[in-house]
């Protein structure tokens, strides 16, 4: 009687059906027929994901499976098998399901690998790691304590350490709510009412407890120097059934790098090392992660076969075969330099290129498209002298990096090409010109700002900003300090009156006015905002987009807004005196105005606009307050590490913030035992910088009556300060110094945007 059998293909259906001719596991198909109507099929193992056969085959009888794995298939079936010595195919392998069948007296299942999404051994990830004589039987105990401490850490315990709050006080709070009938209560609920914690200190907690049960053994064993990254990446090989390779000793094929961009092995940190087949090897140094697999299968034509190397083996095969090689930009690039070798003399205007050719086209939307999606906040074109080539660098958290390098042949076309798409005139290279590109892409709409300036040698530079469309942040997540949001609420809440926020370009103030505007928008206030360009949009505000070309500049806009019922008036820039007295005169009429002014500080903001020719009076009387601000780097937030922190580093660093602070804001320096102080370290999300991201560092100087009173008087700005700080005001650098000792950036970073 021919075998009884349930195919189950890829692509989910299933079929019930019987054996038409002897299937070994060593064919590419296999040849089937259905019943009753004796049809006969033949599907290749590339359509198949597993098949169940019916009872348990004679080669089990007296043999003891080598071992018992759990294999999951990518249609999401998984089972548990015992798995026998020389049962492994190039197609896939036999294995014997372990308890309950899957269906009733199917027993035996056939695996087809390119189908398999993982599989792995039924063995702690300890046990194999002492099998391998990596670690004794004692050393794992003792960690496997440690991680069952870990687990079952309560709130209580971990507030107790971090706060500083003796255990015992604890144990009694939460006895008397229990007496209180208060035993539905939280634990954090109950000691933020009894004042022993903050609401941080308990989110900080639960972050710590959530962290400490996900804790692995393998984690636990390299922290406490017992085993090597190596050697637990090693051990997870053998565990999910994947070779454990040494990239320093293979050479990937050219084929296998073509097939996976680098924008794709940067985002799943792997490595491409061959194509055999259909089948794709990759190396990954996440084993545990399935989904890295699906990913691969999604975006390549290929079935993958995952191996196992070391994160740093795999970071180091990227740098050296794809960096500046197979990304979409960088592959232009050489086909460029391939296709033309000429000298380009300067100044032979026969040489240069007005009309761009394709491949430049291609190759600038790519550069606009590739700094964008690496958050570039700005992108410099930067032609060399003579064949020297055009160095393309973007500016990513504050900092300039080198991106591309483009042979001098195509200087003068990519700079044409900016032109061309800015709506510029090609032909004048004298003069500094300004205009605007729009690109979309993904469905997303991308503005840059290009400047282009003329440069020695006949050269001219092209820098372009980017302008992405974002939504409004709100006021609690633009990295105000407790106190410094408490005090800026209380002034934007006010009916009338002038806020400024002032800083250098880029430094986030007109996102900071929009989370201000964010906090204050309601369906009761009329709010107007001018804006050059309009770079954040938010529902309840009307918003307009000036344009001095013509003469449609921010002093009109102001005078049609004070002819439109506003409440509130926002201005992108108060680029003149013009626009600067009509603010100051609104403020005073009854109307709330915000805007921004490039001024290094606070204090310096009101010496600036006296100095523009506003009547002191005026301006005095209309001012709630001015925000200054600066963007420093922050510490990647998935590797900084506790840095030791001697009570010296902590004397200096407390005598620093002292030199500016009022006995007011004295108070605010934290203890010696609250200070969380990080150092960067450099991994993968951060491109081993060891810094993600910035942190806003702000100056609030509040408009009080004492304020008011001295520039009326017409105090310098060194008295401004020292009074704007007796009041209150903390510096730049104190709240720099203060984010410093909350682990958010470091010392390094603050003093490079504030003196």
């Amino acid at each position: 009687m021919a075998e009884k059998l349930i195919i189950n293909l890829k692509n989910g259906q299933s079929l019930e059906c019987f054996l038409a001719r002897a299937f070994t596991g060593t064919d590419s198909d296999i040849n089937v027929i259905i019943q009753p109507e004796q049809k006969r099929l033949v599907f290749a193992l590339d359509e198949i994901a597993y098949i169940l056969m019916a009872g348990t085959p004679s080669w089990v009888a007296g043999r003891q499976p080598t071992s018992v794995e759990r294999v999951q298939t990518i249609t999401g079936a998984t089972f548990s098998v015992a798995i026998y010595e020389n049962l492994h195919f190039t197609a896939g392998f036999f294995g014997i399901a372990v308890g309950t069948p899957p269906v009733s007296d199917f027993e035996t299942i056939f695996f087809v690998n390119s189908a398999i999404r993982y599989r792995h051994l039924e063995k702690a990830i300890g046990k194999i790691l002492q099998d391998k004589g990596f670690v004794t039987h004692e050393k794992i105990s003792e960690v496997l304590k440690v991680q069952e401490e870990l687990r079952n850490r309560r709130v209580g315990e971990l507030l107790s350490e971090s706060a500083n709050v003796p255990q015992e006080i604890i144990e009694k709070t939460l006895q008397k709510a229990q007496t209180d009938s208060r035993s539905k209560a939280r634990v954090g609920d109950i000691l933020i009412e009894a004042g022993l914690v903050t609401k941080d200190q308990v989110e900080k907690a639960l972050a710590s407890q959530i962290s400490g049960r996900k804790v692995r053994i393998g984690e636990l064993l390299i922290a406490n120097g017992l085993i090597t990254e190596d050697q637990l990446l090693n051990a997870l090989a053998t565990k999910f059934q994947m070779r454990f390779v040494d990239l320093a000793a293979l050479t990937p094929s050219e084929e296998a790098l073509a097939a996976l961009s680098e924008g794709l092995v940067n985002r799943l940190h792997v490595f491409p090392l061959e194509i055999d087949g259909n089948r794709l090897v990759v190396a990954t140094s996440a084993p545990t992660n399935p989904a890295i697999g699906d990913d691969l299968r999604f975006c390549t034509k290929y079935s993958i076969d995952l191996v196992v190397a070391s994160s740093a083996q795999i970071t180091q095969a990227i740098e050296r075969h794809y960096l500046h090689k197979n990304d979409e930009v960088d592959t232009i690039f050489e086909e460029m330099k391939a296709e033309l070798n000429v000298t380009v003399e300067e100044d032979v205007e026969a040489s240069q290129f007005i009309e761009p050719d394709s491949k430049v086209i291609t190759l600038i939307n790519r550069i606009l498209i590739d700094a964008h999606k690496r958050g570039a906040s700005d992108i410099h074109f930067e032609p060399g002298g003579g064949s020297s080539p055009v160095t393309v660098r973007y500016r990513i958290d504050g900092e300039c990096l080198e991106a591309h390098k483009i042979a001098a042949t195509f200087k003068n076309a990519i700079i044409s090409r900016i032109k061309i798409i800015a709506n510029l005139d090609i032909t004048e290279r004298r003069k500094p010109q300004s205009g605007k590109i729009m690109l979309r892409f993904e469905n997303r709409k991308v503005e840059y700002r290009v400047e282009i300036t003329p440069t020695v040698g006949n050269q001219e530079d092209a820098v372009l900003r980017l302008l992405a469309a974002s939504k409004p942040l709100p006021l609690e997540e633009m990295g105000f300090l407790p106190y410094n949001l408490e005090r800026l609420k209380e002034i934007v809440v006010k009916p009338y009156g002038i806020i400024l926020c002032v800083g250098p370009t880029g430094s986030g103030k007109t996102t900071t006015l929009h989370a201000a505007l964010g906090y204050i928008n309601k369906p009761t206030r009329k709010i107007w905002t001018a804006e050059d360009p309009v770079e954040i949009t938010q529902a309840g505000l009307r918003q307009v987009q000036v344009n001095p070309r013509i003469g449609f500049s921010f002093a009109e806009a102001m005078r049609s807004f004070l002819r439109a019922d506003p409440d509130v008036i926002m201005i992108g820039e108060m680029r003149d005196a013009e626009t600067a007295k009509i603010a100051i005169e609104a403020s005073l009429t009854g109307h709330q105005v915000f805007s921004t002014l490039h001024t290094n500080s606070a204090p310096e903001t009101v010496v600036r606009l006296i100095d523009m020719g506003m009547d002191r009076l005026n301006f005095a009387d209309a001012l709630l307050g001015i925000v200054a601000q600066r963007l420093a780097r922050k510490l990647c937030g998935d590797c900084k590490r506790p840095a030791r922190f001697q009570r010296g580093d902590y004397d200096e660093m407390r005598q620093e913030f002292l030199s500016d602070a009022s006995p007011r804001t004295a108070e605010l320096f934290p203890d010696f035992e609250s200070v969380v102080f990080m150092n960067p370290v450099g991994c993968q999300q951060c491109n081993n910088t060891g810094y993600k991201g910035r942190v806003a560092l702000h100056e609030l100087l509040l408009g009080t009556p004492v304020l008011k009173n001295a520039i009326k008087q017409g105090c310098g700005g060194d008295e401004l300060k020292r009074i704007a700080v007796a009041e209150g005001m903390i510096t730049l650098k104190m709240d720099g110094i203060l984010k410093v000792l909350c682990g958010i950036t470091n010392m390094e970073q603050v003093l490079k945007v504030c003196i």
